[in-house]
């Protein structure tokens, strides 16, 4: 209850209301949605310098779910596995001394934070933003901030549908503003990469991952910004579609591993801008990998080692959950989405 996930909200509530077309329903969720997104757009999910939103989670200490659910074989929990990294590693990607004490060999309150936040972005665990990406709190991802711009042209688009155009215009101006500082603060003109954006610093932290697409998914990328994306391609397709990064650090969300809706992002970005024999090649690719998987076990699961096209990935996995969810829901529907994309 101290925090949220990535806001996709009013997504739902449009794909529900093509269906039923049910105005009244759509009305008594203006209230809903506005509440919701002023969660991003006030501090201290927003840094008021850029003016974009950043994962901030409201909670303290430990997150209870990692030590009830997180534990390996010796029976140390995620932040055990943490302090021995801490102790043992050295890295520049950050200060370690605001996340870790020496001296007591105890995380700090601010790791704790940074910990749930990181868990707010639904991207738990990658080195994304450092070694288990507790630095979270000090950027403005892409993603996050590419579905803001979303949520305010979708209410934009629900408030013009209940006969609301001057709100719904207000709603558009907030998105073109949001959609004008992801492309000053996010872009980066010589990687052709969107890069998540370290307002304590004020530099992009050049980490190469998959939610680069999603400017192409929203269609906020230019032409000339969607061809540089998508000339690396290849720094993140393997045989199995699309890599979360290029970086194996041992975390379920980085290398070797693929997340559905990630795949599926990217395969909609790509046909958005006309790149339509790699979407299908990349939809195709996961699709085999899942259907080869589901030969031999019976189920489709939460990740999958997208190199080896495996969904044998517990060894591999040293922080995060270890287990493969079995079942899954994202993995469901994007399946069908790409199946008829691919078709």
């Amino acid at each position: 209850m101290s925090r949220s996930q990535p806001p996709i909200f009013t997504r739902a509530i449009i794909k529900l209301y093509e269906h039923t077309q049910d105005q009244h329903w759509l009305q008594s969720l203006l209230p809903v949605i506005e509440n919701y997104y002023y969660y991003w757009l006030v501090p201290p999910h927003l840094n008021q310098a850029t003016g974009l939103s950043h994962y901030s989670s409201f909670g303290q200490g430990p997150a209870p779910e990692v030590v009830m659910s997180e534990l390996d074989e010796q029976g140390r929990t995620h932040y055990d596995r943490v302090k021995e990294y801490y102790r043992t590693t050295q890295f520049d990607d950050y200060d370690v001394n605001l996340y870790y004490d020496r001296d007591t060999d105890e995380l700090t309150d601010l790791f704790y934070r940074g910990d749930r936040s990181m868990r707010e972005s639904g991207f738990d665990i990658t080195n994304r933003f450092g070694p288990f990406s507790v630095d979270i709190i000090h950027y403005a991802p892409v993603c996050l901030n590419v579905l803001l711009y979303l949520m305010e042209e979708e209410t934009a688009e629900i408030n013009e549908i209940l006969g609301y155009g001057e709100i719904g215009d207000q709603w558009r101006d907030r998105a073109l503003l949001r959609q004008e500082r992801i492309d000053e603060l996010l872009w980066d003109e010589e990687a052709g990469l969107y890069f998540d954006h370290n307002f304590s610093t004020g530099k992009r932290r050049p980490y190469r991952y998959a939610t680069t697409f999603y400017p192409l998914w929203a269609g906020i990328a230019s032409p000339e910004q969607a061809k540089r994306v998508w000339q690396n391609l290849d720094k993140f397709e393997t045989a199995g579609g699309i890599l979360t990064s290029n970086h194996v650090s041992g975390n379920q969300w980085d290398a070797p591993f693929g997340w559905a809706p990630l795949n599926l992002i990217v395969v909609e970005g790509l046909l958005r801008y006309g790149y339509e024999e790699d979407a299908k090649r990349i939809a195709r690719k996961f699709l085999a990998m899942a259907v080869q998987e589901f030969v031999k076990d019976g189920t489709l699961v939460e990740k999958y080692d997208v190199c080896a096209c495996s969904s044998n990935v517990s060894q591999e996995i040293l922080f995060g959950y270890s287990s493969n969810e079995t079942g899954f829901g994202w993995t469901n529907g994007v399946f069908l989405e790409l199946l008829k994309i691919a078709s």
